[in-house]
């Protein structure tokens, strides 16, 4: 990568951002789907710095047993403090933890990208609860026994009514979904709330994520043998249901659904489909129905044609600069060239690098035009 790197630093030139690295990191036979997420979520910066935090704060714990948390914060730390300015990095003590962690990626099959950013996000937040739990019961056991004598200052300590740990990884990624459902008899609505790191959307041919996002917040009608129980009519009555995104997060990733269980197959088909997304976005199927902006810093790309196989590679955008990053290598690439990833208009395209991921990430208020 020593050629490689010099020239991105060429490309660069005077305007290489000041404190930041573009490391490649080493394949290991099949872990481009880890590489690819993790440049990804390197470049999330608000997550990076929180990551880089938790590294300084925790790296004297002798004790602090090796887990995902602490060897992803190890790589980025050392992504970060890296003398030199480019290079190549191998993640192999986080490859290794990963594997041991979870037989689904101990393989040399092709893996699945967004599987990986789903699995690592939800193990981060187990970690990071477990923490705070454990912090809280060393407080608790350590208090002076007179301060308890009246019984627990909190009742509902066993589970009932506990508030919910926010971690930063819920603060960056964590969104609000709610379900509505609208009974068409008594027109009562009920209404439930759940969290999503990612939203996974259905695609269509020539389509938008904007279209695709309406379609995910479309009206369904529940009639026949999927009626709903209303508890206000006491039986079964036909509904309107439809998902409205209640509480946007500030970091949005968006999964494209672009691999497809067909019946008549018996197996994944990969759908090419060309599905254009923005640089910016304005999610607008929202309950509030207030415009949320968004812009777009990564994108997760799957090259070949089938589920079973192929590669992924990573587009960043860092500093208003495009980075192309392809395991050890990192290139500087134009804005024009991100739509290229999109996908084909036609179902047979000699193309077949398109976008799987997209992560945007929230504009303040204050930038909004």
């Amino acid at each position: 990568m020593g050629a490689a790197g010099s020239k991105l630093e060429k490309a660069l030139g005077d305007q290489f951002p000041e404190g930041e690295r573009y490391f490649g990191l080493e394949n290991f036979g099949n872990t481009c789907y880890c590489n690819s997420v993790l440049q990804a979520l390197y470049f999330c910066v608000p997550f990076r710095e929180q990551l880089l935090d938790y590294y300084s704060r925790n790296k004297n714990g002798a004790d602090v047993e090796d887990n995902l948390l602490t060897c992803l914060a190890d790589l980025f730390t050392q992504i970060s403090s890296q003398k030199k300015k480019t290079g190549v990095i191998a993640p192999k003590r986080f490859v290794q933890r990963l594997k041991k962690q979870n037989e689904l990626f101990r393989s040399y099959m092709h893996q699945d990208a967004h599987e990986f950013l789903n699995f690592l996000l939800n193990e981060l937040v187990d970690i990071l609860e477990k923490e705070a739990q454990n912090a809280k019961d060393e407080v608790e056991t350590s208090s002076p026994p007179e301060k308890i004598v009246n019984g627990p200052k909190n009742p509902q300590a066993n589970g009932v009514n506990k508030e919910p740990l926010v971690t930063w990884v819920h603060k960056n990624f964590q969104g609000i979904l709610t379900n509505e459902t609208r009974c068409l008899r008594c027109e009562t609505v009920t209404a439930r709330d759940e969290t999503f790191f990612d939203l996974s959307l259905d695609i269509e041919q020539n389509s938008s994520i904007t279209s695709c996002l309406k379609n995910f917040s479309s009206t369904e009608t529940l009639n026949a043998e999927d009626k709903f129980f209303c508890d206000k009519c006491c039986s079964l009555q036909e509904a309107q249901k439809r998902m409205k995104i209640k509480k946007p997060p500030h970091i949005l990733v968006i999964h494209l659904k672009r691999f497809k269980y067909i019946e008549q197959l018996g197996r994944y088909k990969k759908l090419s489909y060309r599905v254009v997304f923005p640089l910016e976005l304005k999610l607008s199927n929202t309950v509030e129905d207030a415009d949320s902006e968004y812009s777009l810093f990564a994108v997760v790309v799957h090259v070949g044609s089938g589920p079973n196989h192929g590669h992924y590679i990573s587009l960043v955008k860092s500093h208003n600069h495009w980075l192309f990053f392809d395991d050890e290598n990192v290139e500087m690439i134009d804005e024009s060239a991100v739509q290229t990833f999109f996908g084909s208009a036609q179902e047979y395209s000699s193309n077949t690098d398109h976008g799987y991921i997209l992560f945007y990430e929230r504009l303040a208020s204050e930038n909004k035009s």
